[in-house]
């Protein structure tokens, strides 16, 4: 079961207790319904947080039934489905920043897709700024997640996520 903090005003974080992976999935297909084209969200947290568990959620609840893997050696899945081009970058491997320049990524950050972006870190000062952070903690036996929106667009998508998450109209 995921359990809510309700948020103090549009600027505090939303954070929930996700009791299982199941809830972190839950928490993605939430996500999903919150997506607008040319949003930028960073993932965080440690390996085994649940980061892609939660991207997976978000890509089966838009309606993709293929294979959802983390892509750390690859350093792009990108997804078309449902109304979006989604595209699930992970920069773990990244020994420098320079390598994101490299590999010629910028283009995906043009504002016509939504990028889920895992070690962001690793990218910058390269990468695009964020619209939404997203930190996943390991809890006891579940997760924590905390959502922050950093642009008007990120306020936008973290209304709709409370909402969903919480089961209350927009």
């Amino acid at each position: 079961m995921i359990h809510i903090h309700h948020r103090a005003n549009d600027s505090s974080p939303l954070s929930a207790q996700l009791d299982d992976e199941s809830d972190t999935a839950a928490a993605g297909a939430a996500l999903a319904k919150a997506l607008c084209a040319g949003l930028v969200i960073y993932l965080r947290g440690d390996l085994g947080a649940g980061k892609t568990t939660l991207v997976r959620g978000a890509l089966r609840a838009l309606g993709h039934d293929g294979k959802v893997k983390s892509p750390t050696y690859t350093l792009i899945e990108p997804y078309l489905v449902s109304r979006l081009n989604l595209y699930h970058f992970d920069f773990y491997r990244f020994a420098v920043p320079e390598e994101y320049l490299e590999a010629g990524l910028d283009e995906y950050f043009d504002g016509n897709g939504v990028c889920l972006v895992e070690w962001p870190d690793k990218a910058a000062p390269y990468i695009a700024a964020p619209d939404l952070e997203i930190r996943l903690t390991v809890s006891g036996p579940g997760r924590r997640l905390e959502a922050l929106a950093l642009t008007e667009a990120g306020r936008t998508c973290i209304r709709k996520l409370d909402s969903e998450l919480s089961g209350t109209p927009t």
